[in-house]
């Protein structure tokens, strides 16, 4: 049994007020992608799929003085993954998030991507947040255009009521399947 579903990080102010900016659209696919990556690997997919929904509340407006989207100053200078866990971690806990799994959840948001890093994190990610990064980029297209795919808040809703029902499936079924192991 899960302390907090999708539907209910989604329907929190801080998270609506903060996947506008990176795009609702966006962070539904790459939740949907990081169920789908982490059962075929065998991560757990309630924290792949909550890490990904969130992976991106973090991220700061980079306009420039025309009031564009300024994709090289945001390449340059955005810490978002920093920012999105600490984010992440208070609204998981606020929830009622187990605190292990909000740690877990929220490191693999930190470590979703290497972009404000000196160093690449290739070959140092655990799984889940190797299939946070995976989902991410699976949903990435050029100059950051991802965030800007629209998608009405009710479609979001129900899209992430179905994999919450996805989620609860596989959950159910390791169950049975640990009281038989064990």
């Amino acid at each position: 049994m899960r302390n907090v579903n999708l539907v209910d990080i989604f329907k929190h102010h801080i998270t609506r007020k903060y996947l506008r900016r990176s795009g609702v659209h966006h962070a539904v696919t790459a939740a949907q992608y990081a169920f789908e990556i982490a059962v075929d690997k065998g991560v757990h997919v309630d924290h792949a799929a909550k890490a990904a929904l969130l992976h991106d509340i973090g991220h700061y407006e980079w306009y420039n003085n025309e009031g564009e989207w300024d994709y090289d100053e945001y390449r340059q200078n955005d810490i978002h993954a920093i920012k999105g866990a600490e984010r992440a971690h208070k609204l998981l806990i606020r929830l009622g998030e187990d605190r292990v799994a909000a740690k877990e959840i929220s490191v693999a948001i930190l470590l979703h991507t290497d972009s404000y890093l000196p160093f690449s994190l290739e070959g140092m990610q655990t799984p889940l947040q190797e299939v946070i990064t995976q989902a991410d980029n699976k949903d990435e297209q050029p100059k950051g255009l991802h965030h800007y795919k629209q998608m009405e808040v009710s479609a979001a809703i129900q899209e992430l009521h179905k994999l919450d029902q996805q989620i609860d499936a596989i959950l159910a079924k390791e169950t049975v399947s640990n009281k038989f192991i064990g």
